[in-house]
């Protein structure tokens, strides 16, 4: 890939936690902004359950219409921890200790620690390849374009500087917000016209309540900073016109 080569990812969280409400998914944005930074754009995220054949045919799915795949959940030592697995199966490969992170939680973990349960977290697809864990030990890994992260939010956060050689991105992708004093519906029709001029930017409209009044963030998102700036001129000079109050938020 070159550096204009527009890169997509998706996302695949996994656990039934996230699908009961007991636990609340911030893995999304930390990655979509991770990845956003290295010029990765984030095509798609989806949240499934904790059943083999639901990942394996998601996976295979999602492998194939998008440059790289990330998951996360189900790598860790207990009963549903079932993600490595699944993932051996996706791509019909042995599910097999790997020796050296059986090496790596063996000097981790202390004199007996080191139990049948934390020794799940090595079982693996054969040739797995590493992602180093700084924070507990139990290392994530990858396979061609997969790759597979925990569900501990500040474990995964800090998995993510191990990776960023590994993925090869296009031009980071750059924003700017604007917030108006206004609704949705008196600028949409500006908003329109502006878009449909310039394809280039992602625009985006999100509605606000801050201190006690109604207001709109407007998003320009583009890997090509000259093309924010003649939106963002585009749209303030409609702001200008209509009085429309820009705010600081």
């Amino acid at each position: 890939m070159t550096k204009s080569t527009k890169v997509n990812a998706a996302i695949l969280i996994i656990g039934n936690e996230i699908l009961s409400g007991r636990t609340q998914d911030t893995n999304t944005s930390t990655l979509a902004n991770w990845l956003n930074s290295i010029g990765v754009k984030v095509s798609e995220v989806r949240i499934i359950p904790d059943i083999e054949r639901t990942i394996i045919d998601t996976l295979n799915l999602l492998r194939k219409t998008n440059d790289y795949v990330f998951t996360t959940g189900g790598i860790g030592p207990t009963h549903d921890d079932i993600t490595a697995e699944s993932v051996a199966k996706a791509f019909k490969l042995k599910y097999e200790i790997h020796k050296k992170a059986f090496k790596l939680l063996e000097t981790y973990y202390k004199s007996g620690e080191f139990n049948e349960g934390r020794q799940k977290m090595v079982w693996m697809p054969e040739n797995a390849e590493l992602i180093l864990n700084p924070t507990s030990g139990a290392p994530g890994f990858s396979i061609e374009n997969v790759f597979c992260l925990p569900g501990v939010p500040s474990i995964l956060k800090s998995m993510l500087g191990g990776l960023k050689n590994r993925i090869v991105g296009g031009e980071p992708i750059l924003s700017h917000s604007i917030s108006l004093r206004t609704v949705e519906s008196e600028i949409a029709e500006n908003i329109t016209k502006i878009q449909n001029e310039n394809k280039d930017v992602e625009i985006g409209s999100y509605p606000f309540f801050h201190a006690g009044k109604l207001g709109v963030s407007i998003v320009l998102r583009s890997e090509d900073q000259s093309k924010i700036d003649i939106c963002n001129s585009q749209i303030l000079d409609f702001v200008n016109k209509r009085k429309i109050e820009v705010v600081d938020r």
